[in-house]
C-alpha cells in the first residue's frame, strides 16, 4: 500500500504538481441489529482505493481511484494536476502550507481481541439475548440491540519524504428500549443513544459493556416516561449527565472552532462560527472552571491517531484555558492565515474524499467531585442525561438540545422523573453559568460515529470525553 501511494505521488510530480501527497485507503466494516429477536440489518463492507492531493501553482487539485495499476495511478494523477490548473482561474490567494517535519513510521490502535475473528454466531447470540430480555420487560414494544465494527488500513506519501502507514479499529454496541401507550413513544438508550458507545479498541471493548445486564433497568425506565409529566417550562439550575456533555462540547465547542469555518470556507454547507482569529487569548468562552482540549494521543478515542491525512503528528492543544479561548482545530492551509501551526486536524472520510478540518477527542478536562456530590450540591434544579435531539444555528450561538430522560432535584436528591425534557442558551452564556465539573473519576470518553460535513458529505467519528456538569439559569421544558 506504501509503495502504491509513492507511485501516486512520482506520477503528480511527473504531471506537474509543486507538491503531492496520496493516500491508500483500506476499509472494513461490519454493522449488526436485532430487534425483537430477528436479525434487522447484517452488512460487511470492504472498501479500498487512493486519493491524489496536489499543489500546482498555489491550488488544489484532487482526484482519487479505486484502481491501482500503473495506468490508473498515472491517470488519476493527471487529473488531480489538471484540476489544480482550472483551480488557478479562480478568484482566490495562492495556497501557502505550513511547515512539518515529514514523518516516517506505523502505528495502529491497541487491540486485545480482533472483532472480525470473533464468530459471528457469538455476536449474534449476544444481540439475540438482549433483545429477548429488553422484549421481557412488560410494557417494552422494541427491543432492540446493535453492535458496530470498523478497521481502516492507511498508508500516506508526501513529496516532502512522509512515509507512513496507521491501523485503526473501532468497536462498540448499546441497546435501546421502545414503548408505546396511547400515541405516546418514549425510548431510553444504553450505555448511550445512536448505537452506543463506540471505542478505538476491539472486541474486548463490547464484552465490558454489560449490554445483556443493563437490559430491565433500560426496559423498565423506557415504560416508566410513558406515564411521566413532561418536562416543566421554567430558568432553572441544569445538571447534565457525561453523555450529554458530550454533545454540548462538541455543538458548541468543537465546531465553532474549526478554522476552516471561522474562515468561511465551510459556509455553504456547515455554516461559519461566532469566533473570529482575533479572539485568540481574549474571548471568555466560559467560567474558570472550564477547560477544553483536543488531544488525538488519548488511547481509546475515535478522534485519535499517530499522524493525521497530512502527515502531522497528533497532539494535545488547549483550546480553552480556565474560560478563556486560545486556539482553533487547524490544517496545514489554514494555521498560516491566523499565524499558527498545523493541530493535525485534517482527516477524510476513506479514500475518495478531500482531507477537511475535522475534531479529533474534544474534551472539558476533569474538575472535582462526583455527579451524586454535584446534585447533593443542589438545592432546586434539573437533571438531564442521554441525548435524543439537538439543533443549533449556522454560527454555533443559539442552541436546544433534548435529552431522553429529567429528574427534578430537590434538596440534593432526585426526585420525580420528566419526559421530553429539553434546554437552550447562548454558547458563551451557557458555558459562563457552569459552577461545577465533576472529576477525574466521572471522566468518560465517549465516541461520536456520525459527525457531517463537507461537500460531498463526509462522515467524522470523533472523540469526546467529559464528567457531568453543572449550569446555573438554564431555560429548561419540553421538546
Amino acid at each position: 500500500m506504501l509503495e502504491v501511494a509513492q507511485q501516486a505521488v512520482d506520477a503528480a510530480r511527473r504531471a506537474g504538481a509543486d507538491y503531492a501527497d496520496a493516500r491508500f485507503v483500506s476499509t472494513e466494516s461490519e454493522t449488526l441489529t436485532v430487534r425483537n429477536q430477528e436479525m434487522e440489518t447484517l452488512n460487511r463492507g470492504l472498501s479500498q482505493g487512493i486519493g491524489i492531493r496536489v499543489l500546482t501553482g498555489g491550488y488544489w487539485g484532487f482526484a482519487a481511484t479505486a484502481r491501482t495499476t500503473p495506468e490508473d495511478i498515472e491517470r488519476t494523477a493527471g487529473l488531480a494536476v489538471s484540476i489544480a490548473r482550472a483551480a488557478s482561474r479562480l478568484p482566490m490567494e495562492p495556497i501557502r502550507l505550513a511547515e512539518v517535519a515529514p514523518a516516517r513510521g506505523s502505528w495502529s490502535t491497541s487491540v486485545l481481541e480482533d472483532p472480525f475473528t470473533v464468530p459471528l454466531d457469538e455476536k449474534v447470540a449476544l444481540l439475540m439475548e438482549a433483545s429477548r430480555r429488553l422484549q421481557g420487560v412488560p410494557g417494552v414494544t422494541f427491543g432492540e440491540a446493535s453492535m458496530d465494527f470498523l478497521r481502516r488500513r492507511s498508508s500516506f506519501a508526501s513529496n516532502e519524504g512522509a512515509a507512513i502507514e496507521q491501523t485503526i479499529v473501532h468497536s462498540g454496541g448499546g441497546i435501546e428500549a421502545t414503548a408505546l401507550s396511547d400515541g405516546e413513544m418514549q425510548r431510553r438508550s444504553f450505555p448511550n443513544s445512536f448505537r452506543g458507545h463506540i471505542r478505538a479498541a476491539g472486541y474486548e471493548h463490547i464484552r465490558t459493556l454489560g449490554l445483556v445486564e443493563e437490559t430491565e433497568r433500560t426496559g423498565r425506565e423506557a415504560v416508566e416516561l410513558l406515564s411521566a409529566k413532561d418536562c416543566p417550562s421554567e430558568v432553572t439550575t441544569l445538571v447534565l449527565d457525561s453523555n450529554q456533555v458530550i454533545l454540548q462540547v462538541h455543538e458548541s465547542v468543537g465546531h465553532p472552532l474549526e478554522l476552516d469555518r471561522v474562515l468561511k470556507m465551510e459556509e455553504a454547507y456547515a455554516g461559519t462560527s461566532f469566533v473570529s482569529p482575533e479572539d485568540r487569548g481574549k474571548l471568555r468562552y466560559g467560567s474558570d472552571l472550564v477547560t477544553i482540549t483536543a488531544d488525538a494521543t488519548l488511547a481509546g478515542g475515535l478522534g485519535s491517531f499517530a499522524f493525521d491525512d497530512e502527515g502531522v503528528p497528533a497532539q494535545r492543544v488547549t483550546l480553552i484555558d480556565r474560560g478563556i479561548f486560545q486556539e482553533f482545530l487547524s490544517s496545514r492551509e489554514t494555521a498560516p492565515v491566523v499565524g499558527g501551526r498545523s493541530t493535525a486536524a485534517m482527516r477524510a472520510d476513506g479514500w475518495e474524499n478531500l482531507p477537511l478540518i475535522r475534531m479529533t477527542n474534544i474534551n472539558l478536562e476533569p474538575g472535582e467531585g462526583t455527579l451524586a456530590e454535584i446534585i447533593g450540591d443542589t438545592k432546586d434544579g434539573i437533571f438531564m442525561t442521554t441525548n435524543t435531539s439537538w439543533s443549533i444555528d449556522d454560527k454555533r450561538v443559539n442552541f436546544q438540545f433534548g435529552c431522553e430522560l429529567a429528574r427534578r432535584i430537590r434538596d440534593g436528591r432526585l426526585a420525580e422523573v420528566y419526559r421530553n425534557p429539553n434546554y437552550a442558551g447562548i454558547t458563551t452564556q451557557f458555558w459562563g453559568s457552569c459552577d461545577a465539573v465533576g472529576g477525574a473519576e466521572e471522566w468518560v470518553l465517549w465516541g461520536t460515529p456520525n459527525c457531517g460535513k463537507g461537500q460531498p458529505g463526509q462522515v467524522a467519528r470523533v472523540g469526546h470525553g467529559a464528567p457531568p456538569a453543572r449550569f446555573r439559569d438554564v431555560q429548561v421544558g419540553v421538546r
